[in-house]
């Protein structure tokens, strides 16, 4: 386990890099945190770190967005939060997704715990102040 502090919205970049750095070669990233915790914002910050210039947002109601980046290639967002039960994601063909060898970020990933590979990284963001968050990366 690793804990990367982010102090304020100007070290967010910078963690980025750092989660990008730990992952060798996984491509699966599931974040856990509360409402609120910075799981978007957090996405959306390693994106412009894999070189996206799309538009990041959350997938709330569409479930997931693509993004393209000119050194990485098609890159996935989920957002699981709505989702009723687990067959939405098979209903959506989520393996094609999972096992694409793309990165896959994923919010809510406790919707469909099961469905997760094995190699899945998990972040955990913790809110610690104001601005302030730990993030909580377990390896595979």
């Amino acid at each position: 386990m690793t804990i990367i502090k982010v102090h304020s919205l100007k070290e967010i970049n910078k963690a980025a890099h750092e989660l990008l750095n730990l992952l060798n070669n996984k491509r699966v990233i599931a974040f856990f945190g509360e409402m609120g915790a910075g799981k978007t914002t957090f996405i959306k910050a390693i994106c412009k770190a894999l070189g996206v210039s799309d538009a990041v947002i959350s997938p709330t109601f569409s479930i997931v967005n693509e993004y393209q980046s000119s050194s990485h290639g098609t890159i996935y967002h989920f957002d699981f939060y709505r989702i009723e039960n687990i067959e939405e994601a098979y209903d959506f063909g989520y393996e094609e997704y999972f096992y694409s060898q793309n990165y896959c970020f994923i919010e809510w990933p406790e919707k469909i715990k099961e469905l997760l590979p094995e190699n899945t990284v998990s972040v955990k963001i913790e809110i610690t102040g104001n601005t302030e968050r730990n993030l909580e990366i377990h390896l595979p």
